[in-house]
């Protein structure tokens, strides 16, 4: 999933969950649940393949990404240190892939393996771009609905 959908959960939960470490937790975890369900993805392979001459677009794509959906969450929550933090866990995997692309470490390496292999389980079935679209408006609009009422 994009960035503004994980963002959006993870501080959905923030705002939704009393206990802050459980909170914490649940973001986190969201992060593989949402991951598991087909969903589509902008490509970074120039990232991947540590093309940084070419990589220019990638990260505009996931820096658009990562602003709008904190501008979403600074709009419709109470801004509590909770949302925050549970929204930077439930990005927190996907910064892990990129610190593996960047330092080729082993213990990264198999977190990342985990995740991109294991969790996106679906990614080369061929699920249409609709399905694969709907299931982040979903989420999406969960989410609003969740921190807005």
């Amino acid at each position: 999933m994009i960035i503004l959908v994980h963002l959006l959960f993870g501080a959905a939960i923030g705002s939704r969950i009393e206990y802050f470490w459980l909170a914490i937790l649940l973001s986190f975890l969201s992060h593989y649940f949402l991951d598991i369900f087909p969903h589509i993805e902008y490509p970074i392979e120039n990232i991947k393949n540590n093309q940084w001459q070419k990589s220019f677009s990638d990260f505009l794509r996931v820096i658009t990404d990562f602003i709008l959906g904190v501008l979403i969450i600074f709009l419709l929550s109470d801004n509590s240190f909770k949302v925050w933090i549970c929204a930077f866990f439930a990005i927190l995997p996907d910064g892990i892939t990129f610190l593996e692309y960047l330092f080729h470490n082993i213990f990264l390496k198999k977190l990342n393996s985990f995740h991109t292999k294991k969790i996106h389980f679906l990614k080369n079935k061929k699920i249409s771009i609709f399905w694969r679209f709907l299931n982040q408006i979903v989420v999406v609009i969960i989410s609003i609905l969740l921190l807005k009422f």
